[in-house]
């Protein structure tokens, strides 16, 4: 009986001397890109078919601004993108050239910078289509909080830094709320003053809505209602 408990107590000498000790590593700390990936992958599909099936009718509109007014056919301006980061917007021009130099970034109605050409362009959205090109290059995405030029987005700069966690989009909840901002800021004698005061307010509270919302069918949702409207115009 001695030689036994002799021999286990040996053993078990041997175990602890020979067995490493047990360490817990904890796993990695990983985050679900998937509806990231998703979403980016849906943008470089859907911006590339739109594109290539509607070349012809582009090539047409651009023949269309040439002969109503000169200067080129595309309008780019610098817009704040996700993290602050500027970027170049691409639009067909709507406007006559150097508008930008003439009067303010955003326009009414009755802007008599608007060229015929333009009038029409804008009324149905289409002078947006060019920014399917930002889309491809990875600066927006198709659906997301529209981008603001630098001026704005500093006036309002702690509810931007939410905002900005997303990529800027063509269409969301305000494009389609605001889709008559121009009739709205008709009201006002300084429409800078209206923009700042009541539309830009009104479209930081709906980029809110599109952050506590977001997600595939919230997107699908948005770009059907985006045509619907279109489509009744």
């Amino acid at each position: 009986m001695r030689t036994y408990v002799e021999i286990s107590r040996k053993i078990l000498k041997f175990l602890e001397n020979k067995t490493p000790p047990i360490t817990y590593h904890p796993p990695p700390i990983t985050y679900n890109l998937q509806p990231i990936m998703t979403k980016r992958l849906f943008d470089v599909i859907s911006s590339s078919m739109v594109l290539l099936l509607l070349l012809p009718f582009f090539l047409i509109i651009a023949i269309l601004i040439k002969l109503d007014s000169s200067g080129p056919v595309f309008f780019s301006h610098i817009r704040i993108g996700r993290d602050f980061k500027p970027f170049k917007l691409f639009k067909f021009r709507t406007m006559i050239a150097n508008a930008h130099k003439k009067g303010l970034s955003i326009t009414t109605g009755n802007d008599p910078r608007i060229t015929k050409v333009g009038v029409v362009l804008r009324k149905t959205k289409l002078d947006e289509f060019p920014q399917l090109i930002n889309v491809l290059k990875g600066d927006m995405s198709i659906v997301g909080p529209r981008p603001e030029v630098s001026k704005y987005v500093e006036m309002f700069r702690d509810e931007y830094r939410e905002i900005l966690k997303v990529k800027p989009g063509i269409t969301d909840y305000a494009t389609i709320e605001f889709r008559d901002e121009e009739s709205i800021l008709k009201k006002y004698h300084d429409p800078e003053d209206g923009y700042i005061k009541e539309v830009l307010p009104g479209k930081i509270e709906l980029y809110k809505k599109y952050l506590r919302d977001k997600g595939f069918f919230t997107d699908m949702k948005l770009v059907f209602l985006t045509f619907w409207k279109i489509m009744k115009t």
